[in-house]
């Protein structure tokens, strides 16, 4: 069987570092222009020099999203855009529209162009459409069932790789060409400014008749009198707030289908959440691929771990049928936390003692986890914390200090520290 990609994401350098180590084949990432995750962090120039340097010394490859739908404004930038990757050289450009493609092909040519999610890629026609124009691989709609995969796999030239979302936060529109952020609050959700209106909190109202919204409306919350119709065609209707994606329990099929890529959503997301679901994944992949037995008696650790991630609880999305009204949440748009994120280990010296970068509050004398690379989670205690000026700490409360750290186990540079969550 053939070893699929693990794509996973990351916000910044230190988001990247961790999908290294924990797993990742390649890692996407956004630079300070074109990428539709305005919010992010994203990459200084410097900064995807190191991750790449860092990535290629470890034999990962790293993605850069242009992903935006351009407006005339934007195309001059682009060619100054395409010249600094052709000096940085990432493995790929993630593109979507045309008119930025061309650019790409013209700048830096030798550089793999991807095509994104969002230039809805539902048929196999579009896919041989973009093996024509020089297209390395296509990024599957998410709107794809399982069934339709395999059958595009089958008309698609061997050489053009298919990717596909594995895991991760869906939006409510069509692979994610979304109107609702624009309409309510100017932000362009396709030139990366999207505010997630989908996620926000709505009451069905409904109207007496003769009124404006005469039938079933959606009032949201802080807008009262803005009413916004609900109506269903002959291809249903997709209500706001999905759970996340979760495909660890049908590694299998993916696999069987012919998939080149899994891709992990993620690049507003932690070091913490990267690691949890790279790692987890990294580990099914390889059990599968050694023996399907061993991926099968494992299924409920796999499936333990990924939950320890942020979460808006799971569903399959569309991959085995349509989503039905159980792939919704109702009652919240907030996510479930099992875990809060301390931090990860780095210059352990020979004593034992290590620089945190701390990121949360945590105590001497309180229990916290090493969740290392191997799938092992070594519970321990905390033994003493000593912060920049060599004065001992009974707990640090402000994140963002610098501090010297001891465990009563040991840790491995860059492995994770994290604690239960308190209620």
């Amino acid at each position: 069987m053939k070893r699929p990609e693990l794509l996973c994401p990351a916000k910044g350098i230190e988001e990247l570092k961790t999908a290294v180590i924990y797993g990742a084949d390649a890692v996407y990432i956004g630079g300070e222009a074109f990428s539709l995750r305005a919010k992010a962090k994203n990459f200084t120039r410097s900064e995807m020099e190191e991750g790449i340097r860092f990535a290629h010394e470890r034999g990962v490859k790293v993605h850069v999203t242009a992903n935006i739908l351009a407006h005339d404004s934007d195309i001059d930038e682009a060619y100054r855009y395409f010249e600094e990757l052709k000096r940085l050289r990432p493995d790929a450009i993630i593109i979507a529209d045309p008119g930025i493609y061309s650019v790409a092909k013209e700048v830096c040519p030798e550089i793999e162009r991807h095509i994104s999610t969002q230039a809805n890629n539902t048929n196999y026609r579009t896919y041989r459409f973009w093996a024509e124009l020089g297209a390395s691989r296509v990024v599957a709609a998410r709107e794809l069932s399982m069934a339709e995969l395999k059958d595009i796999r089958s008309k698609i030239p061997e050489s053009l790789e298919m990717e596909c979302f594995i895991h991760g936060a869906m939006c409510i529109s069509y692979s994610g060409r979304c109107l609702l952020s624009n309409y309510m609050t100017g932000r362009d959700a396709n030139r990366g400014e999207c505010t997630h209106p989908c996620r926000w909190r709505y009451e069905l109202h409904s109207g007496e008749p003769g009124e404006e919204t005469d039938g079933y409306a959606l009032q949201e919350e802080t807008r009262p009198g803005e009413y916004f119709p609900v109506v269903e065609n002959e291809r249903g209707t997709y209500i706001m707030n999905s759970k996340d994606l979760c495909m660890i329990e049908h590694i299998p099929d993916l696999i069987n289908a012919g998939i080149d890529s899994f891709k992990i959503e993620g690049r507003m997301k932690t070091a913490l959440y990267v690691a949890c679901v790279a790692r987890t994944y990294r580990i099914a992949i390889d059990d599968y691929l050694e023996s399907p037995q061993k991926y099968n008696s494992r299924l409920e650790w796999y499936k333990e771990e990924i939950g320890k991630c942020t979460t808006r609880n799971f569903t399959t999305g569309f991959y085995y049928g349509k989503p039905g009204e159980d792939s919704q949440i109702y009652d919240s748009n907030t996510y479930v936390t099992e875990y809060t994120y301390l931090g990860h280990a780095e210059e352990i010296g020979s004593d034992g003692a290590f620089i945190l970068h701390q990121k949360n509050k945590f105590s001497v004398g309180e229990e916290i986890e090493i969740m290392r690379r191997d799938g092992e989670n070594t519970v321990c205690t905390v033994s003493s914390i000593v912060n920049d000026e060599g004065a001992s700490q009974d707990s640090a409360p402000h994140p963002g200090q610098r501090l010297k750290v001891r465990l009563s186990a040991l840790p491995e540079e860059f492995d994770i520290l994290r604690r239960k969550a308190v209620g």
